[in-house]
């Protein structure tokens, strides 16, 4: 029997030497997929509400907060009934949440997700009654009801169940009516701000450049590694909604960071292209333990009063598996560095190990992001 932990008992030895620079190559894209307006922005919405119509799988009286909640309803409709006679299998608690769009206007419809607040088993089959969405300034922005759609189902009967997803979270497409916009500061601006969605100096100069060799002259300056601003034209044909499409069209070669980003949980290892790694060459080695175990028959003197028993026989044999010796030649790239790995069968928790130790002897030219 072979232990699992043993396959990762890895040495890995790196020699660093001197340096191959160079640089990645990456494609052209588009202003708008590196960068969004500043100001344009969408909302969070959230809401409490009640799903009824369950089958029996709602909340249970231990959840006082819905048993007040329908006892409330009830009152402003009209019925006066004691918040200790009630039952509310039928009902469940739910915070409903939704994202405002930025450019949403009264009457657009939103999607909306239902979470269960109490100890509900299942949403399937419920109805959202009316629930006032409001943001962070308290202000209701929409209003969601309609029914439930849960991607699950599940049953349960004499002491067996079984289930498929989820059921306590659900969704209502298109189930929340905007009742408020949002002012978006457009319009009459006369500076567009582009802010990157990842910030950097050089691909914040490049996008000034691009911006400026695509309109003529110097309308755009790069701020700082996050932000830049674009001078709006006043006589510009078909206003700023024109001028901000065509900025958003310019391409340009955004600066790819070298960066290797490694999770140690699921093994996943992801390079940029713009890695480099010194020339150096990787020894790579596993321990194997085996562990055996044959029972073994004792028997008893003869004409004695003991007893034939079966004694398990364990041997433990730790062997040293053939290591491998294998240079990076060639321009160090990322290719290289996967060709010669391969060569030597490692997996991807012996890669991060390898990774980690290229990045300790300085053989690694990027940054390394462990998660």
């Amino acid at each position: 029997m072979v232990r699992p932990w043993a396959r990762w008992l890895g040495l890995a030895v790196v020699v660093a030497a001197v340096a191959l620079p160079g640089g990645a190559q990456v494609p052209e894209v588009r202003v708008k997929d590196i960068a969004r307006i500043s100001g344009v922005r969408a909302n969070q919405l959230f809401g409490y509400g009640l799903v009824v119509g369950l089958a029996g799988t709602g909340d249970s009286s231990g959840a006082f907060f819905t048993v007040q909640s329908v006892a409330n309803m009830l009152a402003r409709l009209g019925v006066t009934v004691p918040a200790s006679r009630l039952r509310v299998r039928n009902v469940a608690a739910v915070m409903a949440t939704a994202e405002l769009g930025t450019f949403a206007r009264e009457g657009d419809r939103l999607d909306v997700t239902l979470s269960s607040l109490g100890d509900a088993r299942s949403l399937v089959g419920g109805v959202l009654l009316q629930t006032p969405l409001q943001a962070a300034d308290g202000k209701v922005y929409a209003v969601a009801q309609g029914p439930v759609v849960v991607g699950g189902a599940g049953e349960q009967a004499g002491g067996s169940k079984a289930q498929i997803n989820h059921l306590t979270v659900g969704r209502i497409p298109g189930g929340a009516i905007v009742e408020r916009g949002v002012p978006t500061p457009a319009g009459e601006a006369s500076v567009v701000s582009l802010v990157l969605l990842q910030p950097d100096y050089s691909t914040a100069t490049r996008v000034a450049e691009a911006v400026n060799r695509a309109l003529g002259g110097s309308p755009a300056t790069a701020v700082d590694a996050a932000r830049v601003d674009v001078a709006v034209p006043p006589d510009y044909p078909g206003g700023l909604a024109a001028f901000v499409a065509r900025v958003e069209a310019v391409t340009l070669r955004p600066d790819a960071p070298a960066r290797v980003v490694v999770n140690e949980r699921t093994g996943t290892v992801v390079i940029g292209g713009a890695v480099r790694i010194l020339p150096v060459v990787i020894a790579h080695g596993n321990l194997r333990i085996e562990v055996r175990s044959e029972p073994q028959v004792s028997q008893p003197p003869p004409f004695s009063p003991g007893q034939t028993q079966v004694v398990p026989r364990t041997q433990v044999t730790v062997t040293p598996e053939p290591g491998a010796l294998v240079p990076i030649p060639g321009t160090n790239s990322v290719q290289d560095l996967a060709r010669a790995l391969n060569a030597l069968g490692v997996g991807p928790r012996d890669l991060v190990a390898i990774l980690q130790a290229l990045k300790a002897a300085g053989a690694l030219q990027g940054e390394l992001v462990v998660q």
